[in-house]
């Protein structure tokens, strides 16, 4: 397990790049997909202890927010880490473990190397601007940097605050930490 610290290509203001993925429910997921105010992508897996830690988190977050849609995107290689397998997934949703809006296999990665993704998890927050989603926040969920960390600091819940309420996010972009995507082919 190699722990990484994000640094994305996309900066507060990008427009969120498209993507069309398979979700654990049997649907087709675009980012027309979600009638919401906002929109937070994270890049996530089964495995990963980091990611694992911030199941509840975002699971609350989707149960909390009716104008927030909570989307994780697995884009790991599932031949390498069967745990991130779809099957797996659906396992995760089927029991509970996961409850998100939607639960999305990348299984090229394409779509995590098109946000400038490098660990799970690796979150980004979107508001929507018109017909497209724009880049609010992207960063650490809270300030647990480590799987048996408590958090004391909510850093996405004042970003999501802000992004709801129209105004500009005040938390600074720091680096997410979790395990590095295990990109498929590697």
């Amino acid at each position: 397990m190699v722990a990484m610290e994000s640094d994305s290509e996309l900066d507060r203001g990008d427009a969120a790049p498209a993507f069309e993925l398979p979700g654990t429910d049997g649907e087709t997921y675009s980012l027309a997909s979600f009638d919401a105010d906002a929109l937070l992508v994270v890049f996530t897996c089964n495995h990963c202890p980091y990611a694992k830690a911030k199941f509840d988190l975002l699971n609350d977050l989707a149960a909390e927010y009716d104008d927030l849609a909570v989307v994780g995107i697995n884009p790991n290689d599932a031949d390498e880490y069967p745990d991130d397998s779809f099957e797996a997934m659906r396992e995760r949703v089927d029991d509970g473990t996961v409850a998100y809006d939607a639960y999305l296999r990348d299984e090229t990665g394409a779509v995590a190397d098109a946000y400038g993704a490098v660990c799970t998890p690796d979150p980004f927050l979107f508001g929507r601007d018109g017909d497209e989603f724009v880049l609010r926040y992207h960063g650490r969920l809270d300030d647990a940097l480590n799987p048996d960390d408590e958090p004391t600091e909510y850093y996405v819940r004042d970003a999501v605050d802000a992004v709801l309420a129209g105004e500009s996010v005040a938390v600074p972009d720091r680096p997410s930490r979790g395990c590095s995507i295990k990109w498929p082919g590697e």
